[in-house]
Formats: structure tokens, sequence, C-alpha cells
């Protein structure tokens, strides 16, 4: 499917590598014009150069979501830089847990929700009032299959994603007349330099993983970022406040 968004301008939230800087490099393609965000400045500043070296338009700026100044402070070199916002990617998130519920940390449900849906609730917080302020546009929120069902110890982070969730219906249904739409995106296990690490240690994992999928492999970062400007493209006007799961039809068993 081919998308075309030319004039119009897109914000990726985790954009410095896997399905954010997939993402990103796919508005681009589009014709969009993209705000790169990431705390990792190196990985951010690769992507948004990535995009300006295809010969796009790009800006990266450096943003720690879970703090309410810096997520203004991106809203407004977004105006100032391009005029506008037209879409936003809210897909910065983090999943460090290793253990059972009872074996959590309070640092690790901290920073957990701190990311995963402070974050997504700032960012909405500030793109909203931009949005309406032009006549409407489109987020998509970064959830995950672990919000849709279970994820063995993976709680609190299962837990984010059902918040994740939670917001983006919530708010679809608070801006629905006001042309602001709302969904979410559900990758199962997806080809990245996280899930590499991860295989790296231990090639039992990555065996688990294409087999949890009845596809029989693990997704690739480009087939959400498609997922994501599906989402974001006039044709899907009739659709808000759904959680699209891109997941090799992992839920469907």
């Amino acid at each position: 499917m081919s998308f075309s968004f030319s004039g119009r301008v897109a914000l990726v939230t985790g954009g410095a590598a896997g399905i954010g800087r997939a993402t990103a490099l796919a508005f681009a393609n589009a014709g969009l014009q993209v705000v790169v965000s990431d705390v990792d400045l190196a990985g951010g500043e690769a992507t948004a150069a990535m995009i300006r070296d295809a010969g796009g338009e790009a800006l990266f700026v450096r943003c720690d979501v879970t703090r309410d100044a810096e997520v203004k402070v991106l809203m407004e070199r977004t105006l100032s830089a391009f005029g506008r916002l037209d879409y936003a990617f809210n897909n910065a998130g983090i999943e460090i847990e290793k253990n059972k519920l009872a074996e959590g940390s309070e640092a690790e449900f901290d920073a957990i929700m701190g990311v995963n849906v402070k974050g997504v609730w700032l960012c909405m917080k500030h793109q909203i009032p931009l949005m309406l302020a032009q006549g409407g546009g489109a987020i998509v929120n970064t959830a995950s299959v672990a919000g849709l069902g279970a994820a063995p110890k993976m709680s609190i982070y299962s837990a984010s994603k059902h918040a994740v969730i939670g917001l983006t219906k919530s708010a679809a249904v608070e801006y629905a007349r006001k042309k602001v739409r709302v969904n979410a995106v559900c990758p199962a296990v997806i080809d990245t330099d996280m899930f590499r690490r991860a295989y790296e240690a231990d090639p039992k994992k990555g065996e688990f993983a294409a087999a949890m999928h009845p596809v029989g492999r693990i997704g690739k970062v480009e087939e959400v970022a498609s997922a994501v400007l599906y989402l974001c493209c006039d044709n899907a006007g009739f659709t808000t406040g759904h959680s699209l799961a891109v997941d090799g039809g992992a839920t469907a068993i």
C-alpha cells in the first residue's frame, strides 16, 4: 500500500531506532516533514540525517517524554520549524522486566509507567490542542499485544500497555467530533535491536518468538510502520479508538 501525505507534518517519539526510525523514514518517504524525538541524541540525529540525505525534511529534538516541560518544548520546536502538526506517533517506551510480578521492584514500576504511560499522556496532552487549533489530526500510540492480554514475567509492562490502550480509547471518544483521531498499534515480537540483543544472549528466545506467531516468523519494523501510516491516512478517516494488532496472528490463537 502506498501513502501520500505531501505538505503535512509528522512527529515520532522514540525515533532513534527500531519501529520509531522505520516509521519516521516511512513518513518522510510519503512526503511529510518529520520531527524525530528521543533521549538518544546520536540515534535520533542519525534518523533525521537519513531523512535529509534522502532528500526529505527532518528535525531532531531531544526530549524526555516523562517531563512536561520537555514535551512542551518539543511541540514548540515542531511549530517553529514546520508551522503545524498533522500526525503524531507516540512510540517512546521501555521494557526492562525479567521476573514474575512479586519479584519486581518499585523502581522498575516507576520507570516503566513513567515512560510508557505518563509519556503517552503528556504527549497527547500537548499534541491535541495543536491539532484542535488547526481543525484536526491523527495520533497513533504504540501499545503491544501485551496490552491485549497477559505477558508472563512482564506484568508491569503489560499493565502499562493496557493503560496506553485505555488512554487511546478515551481520547478517541473525547475528540472524535473535533476531527482528531486516536488509535494504537499493538505489535507482537518485532525484529529490532532490542530483540537481536536478546537473541544473541539466548538463541532459544528467538526460536520461541518465531513459534509464537502463526505465520512462523517475527515481524519487521517496516510492517509496523505501514500500519501506523494507514491509521494516519485519510482513507482511515472512519477509524478511531482502535487497537490494531500487528502480530502475525498471535492474538488469534
